[in-house]
């Protein structure tokens, strides 16, 4: 009897049976009896409970055909990739090798895929990156609101990705996901020290506002946009302002604005960004041409302020002169003007007016104190 040994698989295990570490059979709940004088025999005990089955020899314990009705085998080439569901819900993500799930304790069901085409679409994406291990297989991208994704594969252009989660198959091909942002932006075209036509070296800060229109030539034509679309824009102020004078430039902005961006525009279409404005916002001269230019405002705001009391002066006197012709020619007019300064005087003082018929009466005026 001691050379008999017993081994006890309870209700929801299995005995995988080995002889000198070669698996002989599989062992069904219950007790089992062997002849083991040596003690040659193994068994080790799995759970039917836990979905998928574990060991280290399970290519051996395959090939023996023990796991045909109790369990699911699912052998993935190189190429294939697989998303296991048990009892309705995703269990796993699996990459290539040899893998077996019980069937006596759950339903399973198995997908399989052609991991060649890289991309992974599927409608319930969220729960299967939730996954345990979705990790491993799976590289996951997201693409934000406002943006848009560029998928390259192996170097070309496969597809673009709209704002969303993407997922991509690992250990096949290269991928690569070049977000790029659709929204507008803003280019600071800060301290370019510009010589005009009059030789005169200014600080000019200018301000773009772009957006990307074709994602892929943006991405493909030069190495980066965003700075190709800061070179332009200094290109495009020198040629504009340094074929004017300096005067021209400070009285024509607007138009000069105009140019520019008319200029830019046409540029930046070549490599997929549309410009929508170029402003120009501020034009610092050196000091001493800051301090030349107060004075001449000056000069200039004197001259006007002497020519338009000139003009004043001018116009007073034609308007006494006009008045001491009109006086002259009629004397009843005169007397009644006398007579209304006398009346203002007398508002102010004690005055008192004598007139009568006799010549030269009424021109006489005798103040009573």
């Amino acid at each position: 009897m001691m050379a008999m040994r017993k081994f006890k698989i309870g209700t929801h295990e299995r005995g995988l049976l080995f002889e000198e570490n070669e698996f002989k059979v599989m062992l069904d709940p219950g007790r089992h009896w062997f002849f083991d004088p040596l003690w040659k025999l193994r068994v080790d005990k799995v759970s039917v409970r836990e979905a998928q089955l574990r060991h280290k020899d399970l290519d051996v314990i395959v090939k023996s055909g023990a796991l045909k009705d109790v369990a699911k085998v699912v052998d993935l080439k190189d190429h294939e990739r697989a998303v296991v569901w048990v009892d309705g819900r995703v269990e796993t993500v699996l990459k290539q090798g040899l893998y077996a799930f019980w069937t006596v304790f759950h339903d399973v069901r198995v997908e399989v895929f052609d991991a060649r085409e890289v991309r992974f679409e599927h409608a319930e994406l969220p729960a299967i990156l939730q996954a345990r291990d979705a990790g491993t297989p799976l590289d996951v991208y997201t693409v934000e609101v406002g943006y848009t994704g560029l998928f390259f594969k192996d170097g070309e252009f496969k597809s673009a990705l709209k704002p969303g989660t993407h997922a991509f198959w690992k250990g096949v091909n290269r991928v690569r996901i070049h977000n790029v942002d659709l929204r507008e932006q803003v280019c600071d075209v800060a301290g370019q020290e510009i010589v005009t036509a009059d030789k005169v070296t200014l600080r000019l800060n200018a301000v773009v506002t772009y957006r990307v229109a074709d994602a892929l030539k943006a991405v493909t034509t030069v190495d980066d946009y965003k700075q190709a679309l800061y070179r332009e824009a200094q290109l495009a102020l020198r040629a504009v302002v340094g074929t004017r004078e300096l005067d021209t430039l400070l009285s024509e902005k607007d138009s000069v604005a105009k140019e520019l961006e008319g200029l830019l525009k046409n540029r930046a279409t070549a490599f997929g960004v549309e410009v929508n404005t170029l402003g120009i916002k501020d034009i610092i001269l050196p000091g001493e041409m800051k301090d030349l230019m107060n004075k001449v405002t000056e000069a200039k705001k004197a001259a006007e302020a002497t020519l338009i009391t000139r003009r004043e002066e001018t116009a007073a006197m034609r308007m006494q002169a006009n008045t001491a012709k009109i006086l002259e020619n009629n004397p009843t007019l005169m007397r009644l003007r006398e007579l209304e300064v006398l009346e203002k005087i007398s508002e102010k003082s004690n005055l008192k007016v004598v007139l009568g018929d006799q010549k030269g009466l009424v021109d006489r005026v005798v103040k009573v104190l």
